[in-house]
């Protein structure tokens, strides 16, 4: 199991005692570059980083009567500090302290998403190896198709969570960025050189250029990545639960001693995890909605951004934590029922070699109109009168005209749709 730690962590980046305490990070670091510049007294600095703290329940106190968070914030922070705190906020507006610290919550938040994504994919490789030559139906419009391995599939989710953890990494460095460029960023009443040294101690990089706040494009990215990944995650989890459906019976999550399934049906095994992670799944993509729609703001910026991301943006980091772990849990602990595999294969008797027995017509002269009406005669037969399809080719005069019975059994070998295993293999594990 993960440890429930885990999710604790990401939780605490939101908490209000995180926040603060980024937004305080920020204001020490712009005194630090104020004083570097010479236009902070070095005893000041000093009292402030040794003065400067805050009390939550002060901060919601003040509050109350200035209807203001950053200015509450500021005014408790003066009350701690003293006299020094008039160099404390020198020059800046509220959202030199919001967005840049913002970027820090989001940086710390997806250092979390990737080391999650690490441990999915060490399952997933895990289960790609275990099982890279156990043969299974592969489907397609969720009709039997052509024979494939659950190595293959399980490799298939791993290549796609590497190309999700690069995703990751990208919205990690895209909102890595910091301001403090003043009120409407023309930095009117703060130097440039103040914004460069905050955001190399801080390990941001300054924005270019921004007005009130950094553009919300950068946001959208990022939250638009949280969405991509949550629904990689859906869509192994979809994977899951039609393995797990009893017509089906080829992998099911796992079921813990003295689990329920139902409280009328003592039989049931639902995959109550895949089922969960689909509908979270929603929720992170609706959320990636919310945060394009706060990209077009009036002029240098209005407000109407700063509720939707309170609300989506401990929501969307959470619940991706939430979801990587509960599937990589559940991959880690996933039956997989490989006679039940097998079972599956042979159910239709021989109908998905189809396709070989389609080329080796071909390949025998016969135009491929011709040869696929042959074929498909005898598929149909064997669908409607449930009749072993390779009986039924062996037996066919028009099919018997070019090809041996040696040469037909040869086309029904499993092993010739698994020949290329080892080499995308290879591709992605190398």
């Amino acid at each position: 199991m993960i440890p429930r730690y885990s999710r604790l962590k990401m939780a605490r980046i939101w908490s209000d005692e995180s926040r603060f305490r980024y937004w305080l990070d920020v204001e020490i670091a712009a005194a630090e570059a104020w004083m570097e510049l010479g236009r902070i007294p070095k005893e000041d600095l000093a009292n402030i980083k040794k003065r400067a703290s805050f009390d939550i329940g002060r901060i919601l106190e003040v509050e109350q009567k200035v209807k203001h968070d950053v200015i509450a914030f500021l005014t408790v922070v003066a009350e701690r500090v003293g006299p020094s705190s008039k160099y404390i906020h020198m020059g800046m507006t509220s959202y030199d302290v919001v967005d840049t610290a913002f970027a820090l919550q989001l940086r710390d938040a997806s250092d979390i998403i990737l080391d999650d994504i690490e441990g999915l994919l060490k399952v997933l490789k895990n289960k790609a190896m275990r099982y890279k030559k156990t043969p299974m139906m592969g489907r397609s419009h969720g009709i039997h198709a052509e024979p494939i391995t659950f190595g293959l599939k399980m490799a298939l989710f791993y290549e796609e969570f590497v190309r999700n953890r690069e995703r990751m990494k990208r919205a990690r460095d895209i909102i890595s960025v910091g301001k403090i460029s003043g009120a409407v960023g023309t930095y009117a009443n703060i130097p440039p050189e103040v914004e460069a040294k905050v955001c190399k101690k801080l390990g941001l990089v300054p924005e270019k250029i921004s007005t009130q706040i950094i553009q919300r494009d950068r946001h959208a990215e990022f939250f638009v990545t949280l969405a991509i990944i949550a629904s990689s995650m859906e869509k192994l989890a979809f994977e899951i639960r039609h393995l797990q459906r009893t017509e089906v019976g080829e992998a099911e999550e796992p079921f813990t001693k003295g689990q329920k399934g139902s409280s009328a049906m003592p039989h049931k095994r639902n995959p109550i995890l895949s089922e969960n992670i689909t509908g979270l799944a929603r929720v992170v993509r609706a959320n990636s909605l919310a945060a394009m729609e706060n990209v077009a703001l009036w002029h240098e910026r209005d407000i109407s951004h700063s509720s939707v991301e309170r609300i989506i943006a401990p929501d969307s980091t959470i619940l991706v934590d939430f979801m990587l772990a509960r599937l990589t849990n559940l991959i880690s602990g996933l039956v997989v029922y490989p006679q039940k595999m097998m079972e599956n294969i042979e159910k239709t008797g021989g109908l998905t070699f189809s396709q070989q027995v389609l080329l080796a017509l071909i390949e025998k002269g016969l135009l491929r109109e011709e040869a696929y009406e042959i074929v498909q005669r005898n598929a149909m037969r064997a669908l409607k009168l449930q009749q072993n399809f390779k009986e039924l080719i062996l037996k066919d005069r028009d099919v018997r005209r070019f090809l041996k019975p040696a040469e037909i059994t040869k086309l029904f070998d499993l092993r010739r749709h698994l020949k290329y295993v080892d080499k995308v293999f290879n591709r992605i594990f190398h």
